[in-house]
């Protein structure tokens, strides 16, 4: 069966994972994701794509992107990937693939699910367990987002750039959507929407990005399709 054709529009944020293989390490020394950071920026800057948050875990990344073109993207993480892979297969002496496939991506909706991409990409790391605070993670974009560190990797997306007129007010403001817990019905839809390529947002969006896209862009009804003379 061909693969389903990915969802992608120019100018939306797109949430997108991506796993090493069989669910191993992709990460093995500081100057691993600190190569991976730099190839990050290189090729979102070649490829004009903005990238609004990011996290590096062990075996997987997380991103939040938004593409000036709809293959953006697809161009982007095919360069990153092959680049990364060469750099971890020449440093340790290894050969044959580090990714798991390809990368999952789903299509968010810059008025109500953008800000709980960037809340659910940075507390990762709090949800492995690995710190007890995101701020505490370096390998994550929450010290910029959230503290106003210089990252040259992040670009702040609209909906951050509403949370207040200037630098200090956004930050501050974005400090406290992260005092209350993520609703664990939108990570279930966050995660569902990622792994199905799916539009990710409310019913008007998925069906404005439908009707952009010409095809289906939400999960499809389980069964047989229903003949038209059955009730």
């Amino acid at each position: 069966m061909p693969r389903r054709a990915r969802i992608s529009l120019a100018d939306i944020p797109h949430h997108i994972v991506q796993r090493g293989n069989n669910r191993d390490a992709c990460f093995y020394s500081d100057q691993d994701y600190l190569f991976y950071l730099e190839c990050l920026q290189e090729n979102a800057e070649l490829t004009g794509c903005s990238i609004h948050a990011y996290v590096l875990m062990t075996n997987h990344v997380h991103l939040l992107v938004t593409p000036q073109t709809t293959d953006g993207i697809g161009v982007m993480m095919r360069r990153l990937g092959q680049r990364y892979v060469q750099y971890i297969n020449r440093t340790y002496k290894r050969s044959g693939t580090l990714w798991e496939g390809r990368y999952k991506s789903c299509i968010t909706s810059e008025e109500t699910y953008v800000l709980a991409c960037y809340r659910y990409i940075e507390l990762n790391p709090v949800a492995a367990g690995m710190v007890t605070h995101p701020a505490d993670y370096p390998w994550s974009s929450y010290r910029a987002n959230a503290l106003g560190e210089v990252n040259k990797v992040v670009t702040t997306a609209a909906m951050y750039e509403a949370l207040g007129i200037d630098r200090f007010v956004r930050v501050k403001a974005y400090r406290g959507i992260f005092r209350h817990h993520l609703d664990p019905g939108v990570v279930d839809e966050i995660q569902t929407a990622t792994q199905g390529n799916y539009a990710l947002g409310s019913d008007r969006f998925k069906q404005q990005v439908e009707a952009a896209l010409g095809r289906r862009a939400v999960r499809g009804v389980a069964g047989r399709p229903r003949k038209k003379n059955e009730s």
